[in-house]
């Protein structure tokens, strides 16, 4: 399967003291980036130029408009909500000045506040998207199962205060792999044409005091992670059975579900593309779990 071959690959990987291209591209050149960022300082990705705050796409576009000397337009995987964190996001332009990886990377970071990092930067083809050409993406939720909410983790995991029983939520999990209509998961507003997804992996893990909930689908409808995993703590905690989440798929009620979990705990932590593209490979995250999960 070629998203077991790239995880794969990414255990094997070895970011750290990578070197840095300094030659430069060819005007208009595409070039991916992976991104880094603490969604609980914006909201959300998506520029948002009618309303006076701060989102991700703007304030990267802005660095590398600086950097090229001219508008720079990005496009990205997925569409992280506002307080939702980015750790393997995927994102692409075309590069209208013919500078080199390392400028991308080293001189945006040098333009961006601390929340947000550019880690890689890389020459693809012109027909990469990264949004139209990815056949995968990952979120981890982060649950803090603690009666008090650690401090120095605020806005970067959601907290359940009654015990949760990891092995009840991914054994009620199962039913939710392969292809099905997820209305009883999306969001009220979400605009997508259909409700049908397919879930590749999902599954509910613990280390100490944290519950990782880990998700991998062809692609998400909106809130689709978050209310998954609400309905998942109700299983957990054992004030729901475990076959209720299997009934909640069949009758595509989103009312009869539980509440959104909240947006601290999402991180996306990877996008999957065909081998052809040549992406490195990104190590598992969020970073605080690294070598953890």
């Amino acid at each position: 399967m070629k998203v077991a071959k790239q995880q794969k690959i990414a255990g094997q990987q070895k970011i750290a003291g990578q070197q840095l291209d300094a030659s430069c591209l060819l005007k208009g050149t595409r070039v991916a980036l992976r991104i880094e960022y603490d969604g609980s300082e914006f909201h959300g990705w998506q520029a948002q130029p009618h309303l006076q705050c701060a989102t991700v796409q703007e304030t990267l576009e802005q660095a590398l408009s600086q950097i090229a000397n001219k508008p720079i337009k990005t496009h990205c995987a997925g569409r992280t909500d506002t307080g939702v964190h980015g750790y393997g996001q995927i994102v692409h332009f075309d590069d209208a000045a013919g500078r080199s990886p390392k400028a991308w990377v080293m001189g945006t970071n040098s333009l961006l506040p601390s929340s947000v990092r550019v880690h890689w930067a890389t020459p693809v083809g012109p027909d990469f998207h990264a949004r139209f050409s990815a056949y995968a993406r990952r979120y981890r939720y982060v649950i803090a199962n603690t009666s008090i909410r650690p401090a120095h983790l605020d806005g970067k995991v959601s907290c359940f205060r009654r015990p949760l029983d990891v092995e009840r939520m991914t054994e009620a999990a199962k039913v939710m792999i392969g292809e099905h209509d997820f209305s009883a998961f999306r969001a009220a507003h979400c605009q997508a044409n259909s409700p049908t997804r397919e879930i590749l992996q999902l599954s509910a893990s613990r280390w100490g005091d944290f519950v990782i909930v880990d998700i991998m689908a062809n692609a998400f409808l909106h809130h689709m992670v978050r209310n998954i995993v609400g309905s998942l703590q109700m299983i957990g905690a054992g004030l729901r059975p475990v076959e209720w989440l299997g009934e909640l798929l069949l009758g595509r009620d989103r009312a009869a579900a539980a509440d959104t979990a909240s947006g601290a705990g999402l991180y996306l932590v990877a996008v999957y593309y065909p081998d052809r593209f040549e992406l490195p490979p990104i190590p598992e995250g969020p970073a605080f779990l690294s070598g953890k999960i």
